[in-house]
């Protein structure tokens, strides 16, 4: 229950309304009509009004220091009222239901959607695990999430994953009408289980060859916005990663003009020559001891670097008529550099004790050379190595400088960003799923809440706030608030705000929760919980 002012023919009326509950929606209804604001203040009594108004609030208030409330069951409300603005806003439930409409499903997919993608974001973990986490957390619409639910959530999500990527980005086509670069980059996921038919051994990142994996790619635009996500077996190199993305971008969200940026893992001979023939500008690094032409002639050659910036060093070399721009970082170089002096000074340690403890230790293998049976270190390897201190190397078909090429490469890095957050942030692994349609799925949920935390953090930016991403986490877990029962009434206590939690609210918009306001008896959640309490 609140006090407003509404205009009618050129008069302000001051009103009380009450929010109420039909089905899943909510309508506001006029309790009374004080009067029109001029008389009232004319005659003093809007201060007499507001002391009435708010003797209920201070009667809880009151009922509450003396210990007479009846506490019935306690919610937590920040992380809703953040990200389901955000989740509305970015027109990702509209999305969804538009594309649930004929499915008979006997609960809210859209709502369970949002909840595990909430969860997600905030704790991460299984299914089973997000049923107990969500058993506290208010999410408006939702009613009772069993377990069943999120599993055939997650399958009709990994069924429908195209069709959500390619009608959210029409929805959002103006996001993406400037975009001229776009980056792309995979990494792994491990499994509990066998993985169904994506599941397969493969390079782990995650240092778990034991286990069977999938791989997923992802797109985002230069300003850091997600696109689409691809799933693959895990048995799939880098190198088989790109293309099928680049005919995908072009044929889903027709992206055929953008410039792709890429890591060297995902070149090859046969990459570049389908990108050229596609007439498609890339920016693509190379793996310096994989291509003898890089190695042997690209950085052989002569040349005077430009320096970019205080750690970037760049200059050109053509071979042919195919560009490099060969980039250069003294920090990094001055670190390998002492890394390996480090390493070395180990290693004749060990040889001064005795070589045999040296060969099965692939790392200090690659500086050793056995002779006649003796074992000691090949200056021409350490040689070789320190050629490579601080360097990559990147190859474009573009026209952009040589700076801005290395700068643009640079930026790749976002993505790998992306992926750490994925691993750590939002700890998408490992996946215990045992079908293709729930293990994309699940994977897509991290996608969503990625998406959203993007969103969060460009809004944050934009009013010049840098706010750790765990205070966020921490503090909008914090705003709670308390159903209790005064005299046969029933209230809602919100507990004060904390730390980050009030900037992060009006940085997307969302009116803080009143201290104290009575809750009708159709409200589902509390009726529960009155339940529980009888």
């Amino acid at each position: 229950m609140f006090v407003r002012t509404k205009t009618v023919k050129g008069y302000t009326y001051l009103q009380v309304v009450e929010n109420i509950r039909e089905g899943r929606s909510t309508r506001q209804r006029v309790v009374a009509t004080l009067g029109r604001l001029d008389r009232l203040q004319a005659e003093g009594d809007i201060e007499t009004l507001l002391r009435s108004l708010g003797r209920f609030r201070q009667q809880v208030q009151q009922a509450h220091a003396e210990g007479k409330l009846e506490a019935l069951k306690s919610w937590r409300v920040g992380p809703a009222l953040v990200f389901g603005r955000l989740w509305q806003e970015l027109k990702v439930d509209r999305v969804l239901k538009s594309l649930l409409e004929g499915r008979r499903f006997t609960f809210d997919v859209e709502r369970v959607v949002f909840a595990s993608t909430l969860h997600r974001l905030f704790e991460s973990g299984s299914d089973r695990q997000a049923v107990r986490w969500l058993r506290d957390v208010a999410i408006p619409g939702s009613d009772d999430r069993l377990l069943h639910h999120f599993y055939r959530a997650m399958r009709w999500l990994g069924e429908t994953k195209d069709r959500i990527e390619e009608a959210w980005f029409v929805l959002h086509r103006d996001l993406f009408t400037q975009v001229q670069l776009v980056f792309f980059d995979t990494t792994s996921f491990y499994f509990e289980g066998r993985g169904g038919s994506l599941g397969a051994y493969g390079y782990s990142r995650d240092d778990r060859p034991d286990r069977r994996q999938v791989v997923m790619g992802v797109v985002l635009t230069d300003q850091g916005r997600p696109v689409c996500m691809e799933v693959a077996p895990g048995d799939r190199s880098d190198t088989q990663a790109l293309l099928p993305m680049v005919h995908q971008a072009q044929r889903r969200f027709g992206l055929a003009r953008v410039c792709w940026v890429a890591d060297g893992g995902m070149v090859s001979a046969s990459v570049i020559q389908e990108l050229e023939r596609l007439r498609l500008p890339y920016i693509l690094g190379t793996r310096l001891r994989a291509f003898k032409e890089v190695r042997d002639v690209v950085l052989s050659r002569a040349g005077r670097y430009q320096k970019v910036d205080a750690n970037l060093y760049v200059k050109e070399v053509w071979v042919d008529d195919r560009r490099y721009i060969v980039a250069y970082n003294p920090q990094e170089a001055a670190r390998e550099r002492t890394s390996r002096q480090a390493m070395l000074q180990t290693v004749q340690e060990k040889l001064a004790r005795g070589p045999k403890a040296l060969v099965g230790n692939r790392g200090f293998r690659r500086f050793l050379k056995v002779a006649k049976g003796s074992i000691t270190i090949d200056e021409a390897k350490v040689r070789t190595a320190a050629r490579y201190d601080g360097k990559f190397v990147i190859r474009t078909n573009t026209d952009l400088s040589a700076a801005e090429v290395a700068q643009q490469y640079k930026r790749l890095w976002q993505v790998e960003a992306f992926f750490r957050a994925a691993k750590s942030l939002l700890d998408s692994r490992p996946i215990y799923h045992q079908w293709d349609a729930t293990i994309t799925g699940h994977l897509f949920v991290s996608f969503l809440a990625l998406l959203l935390a993007h969103e969060l953090q460009q809004r944050l930016a934009a009013r010049g706030l840098a706010l750790e991403w765990a205070d966020i986490l921490r503090d909008l877990e914090a705003l709670e608030e308390v159903d209790v029962r005064h005299e046969d009434r029933l209230y809602r206590l919100r507990l004060p705000l904390q730390g980050v939690a009030g900037k992060v609210l009006q940085a997307v918009g969302v009116t803080v929760p009143p201290p104290v306001r009575e809750v009708t008896r159709g409200a589902n959640a509390l009726e529960r919980a009155l339940q529980t309490a009888s």
